[in-house]
């Protein structure tokens, strides 16, 4: 499918002189962000960035432009037609990224100098040409993070103890991240004796089980021509998950028993449950669910996915291990694992279920401006602030026609917690009065000490 731009949708407005004027929109499944919109994901990014560099995890930044040979042939039939694609001027085809995970393979293929292992985090939009819908748009954000140049395990464990503090310090209390391997898909494949080659469309089958259930699940394997007993077996496999790995361990390993790839899936699952231990990790929101699948062509081992409960949209995270990914450009075998964050659901979570967790405003306090004679007054207390590190807005408005009240009521639509009245009262007695917004509870305070008890009273 070629896009060279989606064409922008006008809607038609009617003055009051009768003509009419073109107003533009945006393109469909993509958003402005008002100053409002962005408290919350300026909070969120801010939040999950900490938790990155105390693990230790570097950033970096690639085009949101790739070359097509790049992005081609590395998602499959049904991802490849929903990346953007256009042709520059020189008759080169490009396209807009899909994901975070190629242009990295890309990235260390043109970086070998970085050393290794390398732990980044990579927080930037991606495009992809899907029908909008709830938590879904056509351009959004990704945070992910990877490790680069490991083979053992216990970097997959790290990226879930990665994934389970970012939710932990974003502010959700029920989450839940599930746990498989690609190595028990394989598997059971071979259980159902399908031609190894089924692997990925099996996957991508399963991938649609908790949206469409088993009968979605079935109807996408039509082609394979399942007999009952089969059905029965892949049934079976879908329903193993659960807190008590052991048991789902147990299970596996009847239902997988004809398969050779099986003992290697539970033994990796195992050992990556073991590293978790390391962690302060709550092990009531871990669980084992085979009926994980993750359906992008790359990945190899361990998987990974998150949700949020009562969010109502799907998955908020998802990752796992592709040991054959970034070595397809240079030819080497380059291990990694990593995860990607959706920034966007996981708003649209924060503010469906926690309304007041987050950020409200990016400025701390008002400062309002009285007449001529109290000008300078207003821009003194204003440097004074700012100097002691606070984000102040002093109102710029006409103040003949806003008065003190009017700057209130400015301050309460932007949702600014605190307002510096500044008048010729408080200017003679080299005083300011604070009025806090939320309580309407107003104090004097010296200028002198405004700094300092401001910063007490903000805790």
């Amino acid at each position: 499918m070629l896009f060279v731009y989606e064409s922008w949708e006008m809607k038609m407005e009617r003055n009051k002189s009768g003509k009419s004027k073109e107003v533009p929109q945006v393109p469909r499944g993509m958003r402005d962000f008002t100053p409002q919109d962005m408290c919350n994901r300026t909070f969120i990014i801010e939040k999950i960035k900490s938790v990155f560099l105390r693990y230790g995890y570097e950033p970096i930044e690639t085009p949101a432009l790739e070359y097509w040979e790049t992005l081609s042939g590395k998602y499959g039939e049904e991802g490849e037609r929903l990346i953007y694609r256009l042709t520059d001027r020189g008759g080169r085809e490009l396209g807009l990224r899909y994901d975070l995970t190629v242009p990295l393979a890309r990235f260390v293929t043109n970086h070998p100098e970085i050393p290794r292992p390398f732990k980044r985090y990579q927080i930037q939009p991606v495009w992809r040409a899907d029908k909008p819908q709830k938590g879904r748009y056509r351009e959004f954000y990704q945070c992910d993070f990877d490790i680069v140049g490991v083979f053992d395990l216990s970097a997959d464990a790290e990226i879930v103890a990665v994934l389970y503090d970012c939710l932990v310090a974003i502010g959700f209390n029920k989450f839940k991240i599930r746990l498989n391997s690609r190595k028990l898909i394989r598997a059971l494949v071979e259980q159902l004796g399908l031609p190894l080659d089924s692997e990925l469309p099996l996957a991508r089958a399963i991938d649609k089980f908790e949206r469409d259930g088993f009968d979605g699940v079935i109807a996408e394997l039509k082609n394979q021509n399942l007999t009952d007993e089969k059905v029965s077996i892949l049934k079976r496999f879908l329903s193993l998950q659960g807190m008590d790995f052991d048991e789902v361990f147990k299970s596996a390993k009847t239902v997988l028993e004809n398969a050779p790839s099986a003992s290697e899936g539970i033994s990796e699952l195992k050992q990556l449950t073991k590293y978790l231990v390391r962690y302060d990790i709550n092990f009531e929101r871990i669980f084992l669910d085979l009926s994980l699948a993750r359906g992008l062509d790359y990945y190899t081992g361990p998987i990974f996915e998150a949700t949020v409960e009562g969010a109502g949209i799907g998955s908020v995270s998802g990752g796992g291990r592709y040991d054959g990914l970034l070595g397809i450009f240079s030819g080497q075998k380059i291990p990694a694992t990593g995860a990607s964050i959706g920034l966007d659901r996981i708003v649209t979570a924060l503010e469906s279920l926690y309304p007041e967790t987050g950020q409200k405003s990016f400025i701390d306090v008002l400062v309002t401006r009285f007449s001529d004679e109290t000008e300078d007054y207003s821009y003194k207390i204003a440097s004074l602030l700012r100097k002691g590190g606070f984000s102040v807005d002093l109102y710029l408005g006409d103040i003949s026609k806003k008065g003190l009240r009017g700057q209130l009521g400015y301050a309460q639509e932007k949702a600014i917690p605190f307002v510096i009245i500044a008048g010729p009262e408080e200017m003679a007695q080299e005083q300011v009065k604070l009025k806090i917004m939320k309580s309407g509870e107003q104090t004097n305070i010296s200028v002198d000490s405004l700094p300092s008890r401001l910063k007490e009273i903000m805790g």
